[in-house]
Parts: structure tokens; sequence; C-alpha cells
């Protein structure tokens, strides 16, 4: 397994490269096995980021809200963020066409490495694909965000489902301005292991595939909990966010023993640092 990671410091310390010489390039792919998408997104965005949200009218906020931060490919979909994310809905595509993968979890190893802002942005800019229907679960029973990231304010929700009280038609809600349903979660239930691990979330994603052409799964953590395995071995394939400088090579060895590593289709870098000079905002 350090080969894999090591990979991706070699990337990393290639972007670096390019960033302060002549070079201008878009980020490139860390292979994973055979192939690996790779995006790069800072989680975190600074002031520069703040600056480049802007609305119709001008700024939407001279300090946009943690939830803008973790949408920008909605707010900006020409912005190279975004450009990113289409580069890495890019490539799952081209492993698509060789192995099915209509259900897509993504997870960390830790909490706080950048997953449910991944699955946010890669779900939106799969579902600005023209044709093509997209369905995104919050599976973090847990501590849920993405219901709050994108001003959602659900009735019911992913455990309700579960727990056979409201239908998954009445639960998924539709996103204003792109063709993306979500469903969310509205109440954290006192046994979100056993709920995600139960034959009735089988039997959701099994349908839920079947009515959409991609399911994006944000899933909680792998270390520690084991929500994450138990959705990654109901889905086709599984993306793991790594985060630039913060995750420690140990933790990401140890996630991806506990995953099915068959069913990794890549890594994802996240929160690396550009050269601002190139890339303005980045």
């Amino acid at each position: 397994m350090p080969k894999h990671y090591e990979a991706l410091q070699r990337a990393e310390e290639e972007r670096r490269r390019k960033a302060t010489g002549v070079e201008s390039s878009v980020p490139s792919s860390v292979p994973f096995e055979t192939a690996a998408p790779m995006a790069r997104q800072h989680a975190k965005p600074s002031g520069i980021l703040s600056r480049m949200l802007r609305g119709a009218n001008g700024p939407i906020a001279e300090e946009p809200n943690e939830a803008n931060k973790r949408r920008i490919a909605l707010l900006q979909p020409d912005s190279y963020i975004a450009e990113q994310y289409r580069s890495l809905r890019g490539r799952i595509d081209a492993l698509a066409s060789q192995r099915p993968l209509k259900t897509l979890a993504v997870t960390s190893a830790n909490s706080g490495e950048g997953k449910s802002t991944c699955s946010v942005n890669l779900a939106s800019v799969t579902a600005m694909s023209v044709g093509r229907s997209v369905l995104l679960i919050d599976c973090d029973l847990r501590r849920p965000k993405i219901h709050w990231t994108l001003g959602l304010q659900p009735q019911v929700g992913l455990a309700e489902v579960l727990m056979n009280q409201a239908s998954v038609d009445d639960a998924i809600q539709k996103l204003d301005g792109v063709n993306l349903d979500v469903l969310p979660v509205r109440s954290v239930p006192s046994n979100p292991s056993e709920l995600l691990a139960s034959a009735e979330m089988r039997k959701l994603t099994e349908k839920v595939a079947g009515r959409y052409d991609r399911v994006i799964l944000d899933t909680p953590a792998c270390l520690g909990l084991p929500d994450s395995k138990s959705i990654s071995e109901m889905c086709d394939g599984l993306v793991m966010v790594v985060r630039a400088g913060v995750t420690p090579q140990e933790d990401v060895e140890a996630a991806l023993d506990i995953l099915d590593r068959r069913s990794v289709v890549g890594l994802v870098l996240n929160g690396s640092e550009a050269s601002r000079e190139q890339y303005g905002y980045y």
C-alpha cells in the first residue's frame, strides 16, 4: 500500500513544480491499481475565494458561509475548481465504460477531510451532463451535512425510508437549477450502523440504481465506524478522499485495508495548495 500514497506525494510534488515554473496544466491523475481519478479543491477557501463567489448582481456575500464553500461547482460552474470535478467525472465515466459504476460511494479515512464537499460537487457536475439523471444520498446518519449544504429542509429522510416510515419518493428532493435529486437525512436514529447495513438499505440502493444514471452516496469516515464499509459493499465503486498534508499515511493504509480494494476506483487529493498567481483563487 505505501506505493499508492507515494504516488499521491509524487503527483503533488510535480504539481508544485509546474505551479512555480513556466508550465501551466491541469493537475495530473494519480494511478490506483490501473487507474485512479484525482481532483483537487480547497475545502477551506481563503478570502481570495470569497471574492470569487459572485452572483449576477455582484458578490453574494463579503465572506460566504460554510455551505457556499462546499457547493462551489453550483455557484461557480465555470471556475477552476468546478473543472477539476469535471475531470474527476470524466475519469469515472471512462472507468464506467469498463465496469458498472452506477452507484458510487465517497468516503475518507477520518472526518474533516472533505468527503461531503467532494460528494456534493461531484454529484453537481455529473448532473450537469446533458440528459443524465443523478441522485445524491446522504448516508451519514450521525452528522449529516448534505441538506444544510444545499439549503434543503427535508420533512422525511433516509432514516424514515429505511424504517419504512416514508417512501423513497417522499424523501427525495429536487434541487433547483440543476438536474440533481437529493435523498437527505431528516432525523438521526439511535441505530445508524444497523440501518445502513440492513436489507432495506440494500434494496434502496438497488432500487435507485435502476432509476438513475448515477447514484453518489456520501458516507461517514471509514476509521472507527463500520458504516462506510457496509455501504461500499452495496455499491459498484468507491472514491476515497485524502486531505493533502493532513491525512496520515498509516490512516490511508488502514482505511484501504478495511475497504474492499477491488471496489476502490480512485483517490482524490483534497486541500492541496496551488500558486495563487497562477490560478487566482485556488
